[in-house]
């Protein structure tokens, strides 16, 4: 029964979207919230991810955008005094700080009560030695290990085990500083970095279980002991390959029954003996040569492997772990999705769902693409299908990386797929397709990358098949089995020579449509309606009754990659909430089962689908809604309109004019006919014309491709071979689209506008303003609201231009425009007819939500003209990943790297700009510490800044040239030595003694002298910090205004403690003074 007594809890976030803590804590904080709420619990949520559902003001009781962090929660816990707290659904972040609250005895001082999982039975499974013992006490069995506090206890373990290792980290996410050691040399190197990124200073040196096979379960358990099974799930790759990294199959296909059996009542010992209550992961690597398995870790916390095994299953995992954490028993539960079993009730599928990570290496510079332990990829799709072959097809096409399962030609041979077996990339399995496409042997293959034979054997089938295809003219038995295989209509026509609309003509007229199916957990054993559908051709009949409604489509955002984030889901969901209140029905699509979007009760009708032009138009013929909504879901579905609008009535702008402000040479037209400036541009119609049309203007430009989201394959040139190096890689990228070239103004201001427009009014939410000058992707940049630096005239001339861009293209819907402002002048850069990245942070900053006004306007509704007022001081911050991304260079430029956001709000720029730096992971150098700066042309710009900080007690270490400027100006500082210099004590001996605690370096140009070595001497320094966990600045105005900010008192109190402006409830922030 649940707890009387518990009348208000405080449910702590994830923080910003980053490598390894997505969008799945958005999903399940929304379903904490929902199931809270249900009981008349009080729900007071911290969590600074602005761009988040959950903390919008109609869901929580209470909202606070502050950090993750001890100090002010414990600020927030003596305001609010609730009576308990949830843990388990903020993932590692909220897991990590509600054991520190423990450790100091907050928790304890104000009586808050850890509801669920217990911080005991936390520290169990996070404490590497605690989790190894009471496994060997319960009989369970775990790989050989040993702790280690410091390197040298790290070998001696090693030697004790026996080479390989792997060696893995205490309270730590996604596999971070975890890795693979063959020699001592690698495991000094992994060690040192684990330890450095452990809240306990611990690793766990471990066999290595190579090509053993990685099985997963998800357990919910009461406080009465009752256990139930939601789903298992196996790793098509082996051990070796984080999860999250993997592609992941469910239900298992290869243990056999004594396996599955064996698993599942390992896991209800597993989570009894840790006294788990709610939900947790357990991963077993199991055997491939019998039937001996290990308990590799538990999650003792929701995680992006209970999302997906939520979508996969229909069983609300989140939302009944929230009603176990009141009191509630599993059999006094029922599931919400089916509404005809309890939750103690075991999920039986009679589909097949694939999983397959995307990653992005190609937006950084000098990555490895190497996959290992710890996770890399930046999102994921989830497929649904009757058979294997359906599903993983599907999933490739969801990942929208511009190839099919089948289409590997360009791909390398030999050798290359030979290494890609041993030591995998994010190609791997391509390249296996590509091996069996050469006749390669399934053992061989097997053998080298440890993937079973079975799923080996299911993609020789679509091989086969593809070659048969190929060979003959298909008549309606073939075409049948090649959509039962998961062949799209494009697929099918570029192995015929046929085009996309060809082929669906052709199986139409041979009456081969896709059936939908439901998804109700209980294999269609006993009659259930849900709303939770999907489409495939292993059947002959619908599982749903289509009834005459007056319905709208609204697609989604797809997989989360850089670029389109958990912004885009927030937008969906709220323009779904907002047209529920028009159209009798609001029917989602989308395939990323991180989102809130697909979750059962935000949509009338939800299908689990592709974004792809063929599947919308299979929905829209199941359908027949009033109209398609493609505005919400960023560059995914915006790049469908002009496609669909032939078959099904686009809401919002006409398509033709998505395309005009896409198209980048019609827009640039259009501004040069409204009479807008611009920066000079040119479209690139041949290398000689780009060549000259850049010298005619003068370097540096800007490569700018068409119909791209996040600046992907955008560059400045700085010279004619950068040039044509850019040309080259934007056409590869915008290969039907224009490419153009355009003057890259520097050392100009960046600006810009999130607004609604009904086709003549038009509402101004926000003038942003970047602290960072243009040359940073918007996406990675830092923003205020109100707009700092800009006076009245400016700000007419901004409002006046947005007015007349809205007004010349027609707008019906959300739009984002970009601005550069430089010496009084106001240039147009950018615009897109769709929702952007900010405006989540835009109508909580204004209290008003944008998507509302958004949704009347699609639907021919009046928009008021207007500008929204802001409530407060709010600062936009990035989130990097670049510590989980071997290699890659921590710089940001034109194209987009950040993974996520975050948003704080203060009664200053500068209280919210450092709240909004902590809460993006930042570490905040305090008096005493000691700063890294390192600068090429720049360096007597930053020199009175450097003077401010000696001044207020910090240390300054320089390189030579720059601390000779600052000692030629009477700023003290010590010199350190370059790596270049081979001297001893060098820069990266003090970085890795942690003795710096922050590093500014503002890197060179490439036409600097000395270049190439001084180049890579800035790239050391960044990567060498980024490794352990030391805070890098690449820009010069950032550093200005981080370094102002350090600095600045309130109240007799430095900005970094001064939680007064605590960022206060959504609805109470101060108001923002003048600017």
């Amino acid at each position: 029964m649940r707890q009387a007594s518990i009348k208000s809890v405080l449910i702590v976030g994830s923080g910003a979207i980053k490598i390894g803590e997505a969008g799945e804590f958005d999903y399940s904080t929304s379903q904490a919230i929902k199931a809270l709420k249900e009981e008349g619990v009080k729900t007071i949520v911290v969590n600074p991810n602005v761009a988040t559902v959950h903390t919008d003001e109609k869901f929580a009781d209470r909202v606070y955008f502050a950090p993750i962090k001890a100090d002010y929660l414990e600020e927030i816990i003596e305001k609010e005094k609730p009576d308990g707290i949830l843990l388990g659904f903020g993932g590692q972040t909220a897991l990590n700080c509600g054991v520190e609250l423990s450790e100091r005895g907050t928790l304890e001082k104000y009586h808050v009560a850890v509801l669920g999982t217990t911080i005991r039975s936390i520290e169990t499974a996070d404490n590497r030695e605690l989790f190894k013992k009471t496994m060997l006490e319960n009989g369970v069995p775990v790989p050989k290990s040993l702790k280690a506090t410091n390197v040298q206890e790290a070998l001696q373990a090693a030697r004790h085990i026996g080479f390989p290792v792997i060696v893995r980290v205490a309270y730590t996410l996604g596999g971070q500083g975890s890795g693979v050691a063959h020699n001592e040399r690698e495991l000094a190197e992994i060690s040192l970095k684990g330890l450095s990124v452990s809240r306990i200073h611990q690793v766990l040196v471990e066999e290595y279980l190579e090509k053993w096979k990685e099985i997963e379960y998800e357990v919910m358990r009461d406080s009465a002991d009752n256990c139930t099974i939601v789903c298992n799930m196996e790793n098509l790759d082996p051990m070796g390959v984080h999860t999250g990294d993997s592609i992941v199959v469910a239900p298992s296909q290869t243990l056999t029954n004594r396996e599955y059996n064996l698993l599942r009542e390992t896991g209800q010992k597993v989570i009894r003996a840790l006294g788990i209550v709610g939900e947790c992961n357990i991963q077993f690597a199991v055997n491939p040569q019998g039937e001996d398995f290990r308990v590799i870790e538990v999650n003792s916390r929701l995680s992006r492997s209970s999302a997906l095994a939520s979508k996969a299953t229909g069983y609300p995992i989140a939302y009944i772990a929230a009603k176990l954490s009141l009191g509630y028993m599993l059999p006094e539960l029922t599931n919400r999705i089916t509404g005809v079993t309890t939750a103690c009730f075991e999920p039986s599928l009679d589909y097949v769902v694939v999983k397959i990570p995307r990653w992005d290496f190609q937006k950084f510079r000098r990555v490895s693409r190497g996959i290992g332990t710890q996770m890399k990829s930046v999102g994921e799709v989830m497929a649904i299908g009757r058979c294997f072959e359906e599903a993983v097809q599907k999933a490739v096409r969801m990942l929208e990386i511009g190839r099919e399962l089948t289409d590997v030609n360009d791909l390398g041979q030999g050798l290359r797929i030979r290494r890609e077996m041993g030591s995998p990339t994010d190609q791997r399995l391509f390249y296996v397709v590509k091996a069996l496409k050469a006749k390669a042997n399934v053992e061989e293959i097997s053998r080298l990358s440890g993937i079973d034979p079975w799923f080996l054997d299911k993609l020789q089938n679509i091989i086969t098949f593809e070659n048969h295809l190929r060979r003959s003219k298909p008549g309606a038995r073939q075409l049948r089995r090649a959509k039962e295989l998961g062949f799209s209509d494009k697929r099918i026509g570029a192995l015929i020579g046929k085009t996309e609309l060809d082929v669906r003509r052709l199986r139409k007229r041979f009456g081969i449509i896709p059936c939908i199916k439901q998804i109700d957990s209980l294999s269609a054993e006993w009659p259930a309606s849900t709303n939770y559908l999907y489409l495939t051709y292993g059947g002959s009949s619908d599982d749903v009754t289509y009834l005459e409604r007056n319905r709208v489509l609204v697609l989604g955002s797809g997989c989360y990659r850089i670029g389109s984030s958990v912004e885009f889901d927030w937008c969906c969901v709220n323009m779904a909430l907002a047209l529920k209140k028009m159209f009798q029905e609001v029917v989602m699509v989308n395939c990323n089962p991180e989102t809130v979007s697909t979750d059962f009760d935000v949509p009338d009708k939800l299908y689990f689908e592709e974004l792809t032009f063929e599947r919308v138009l299979d929905i829209v013929d199941k359908e027949k809604p009033s109209g398609v909504v493609v505005s919400v879901g960023g560059q995914t579905p915006n790049n469908l309109a002009v496609s669909l609008a032939p078959h099904v009535k686009i809401l919002g702008t006409s398509p033709a004019n998505i395309d005009m402000a896409e198209d980048r040479s019609k827009f640039s037209h259009l501004l040069d006919q409204l009479g807008i400036a611009q920066p000079k541009w040119s479209k690139v119609e041949s290398l000689e014309g780009a060549k000259k049309f850049a010298k005619s203007i003068g370097y540096p430009v800007l490569i700018r491709p068409s119909y791209v989201l996040s600046g992907a394959a955008m560059n400045v040139a700085f010279d004619e071979p950068g040039l044509l190096n850019y040309i080259r890689r934007a056409s590869k990228i915008s290969k039907k689209n224009p490419v153009v070239i355009s003057k890259f103004v520097t050392r100009a201001r960046e600006v810009e506008v999130d607004g609604v427009s009904d086709g003549r009014n038009v509402f101004i939410g926000a003038l942003m303003e970047h602290v960072e000058n243009a040359g940073v992707h918007s996406g990675d940049a830092t923003m205020s609201i109100p707009a700092l630096t800009l006076n009245r005239p400016l700000k007419d001339k901004l409002v006046d231009a947005t007015r007349k861009i809205a007004r010349g293209l027609k707008i019906h819907g959300p739009f984002n425009i970009q601005f550069i402002v430089k010496n009084e002048q106001v240039l147009v850069i950018e615009c897109n007819l769709r929702a952007s990245r900010s405006m989540p942070f835009v109508s909580k900053t204004i209290g008003r939500n944008l998507m509302d006004l958004a949704a009347r306007a699609i639907t021919n509704g009046k928009v008021e003209e207007g500008e929204g007022v802001p409530r407060g001081y709010a600062v936009k911050a990035p989130q990097f990943s670049f510590t989980r991304l071997d290699k890659a260079d921590p710089i940001t430029g034109v194209e987009m790297v950040s993974t996520g956001e975050v948003a704080c709000f203060g009664e200053t720029f500068e209280d919210a700009f450092i709240k909004a730096m902590v809460a993006s992971n930042f570490y905040v150098p305090q008096p005493g510490d000691s700063v890294l700066i390192t600068m090429g042309e720049t360096r007597k710009e930053i020199t009175p800044y450097a003077g401010m900080l000696v001044r207020n007690g910090y240390n300054i270490f320089a390189t030579q040239h720059t601390g000779e400027e600052f000692l030629r100006n009477g700023v003290n500082c010590a010199i350190l030595h370059k790596v270049s210099e081979k001297r001893k004590p060098n820069i990266l001996d003090y970085i890795t003694s942690k003795e710096i605690k922050l590093v500014i370096n503002i890197p060179s140009h490439q036409g600097e002298p000395n270049s190439r070595r001084i180049l890579k001497d800035e790239y050391l320094i960044r990567r060498k910090a980024t490794e352990f966990g030391i805070p890098v600045v690449t820009n010069l105005q950032l550093a200005k205004a981080l370094i102002k900010a350090l600095l600045r008192k309130e109240n007799g109190r430095r900005a970094t403690v001064n939680v007064k402006a605590l960022a206060q409830s959504t609805g109470q922030l101060p108001e923002a003074k003048a600017a």
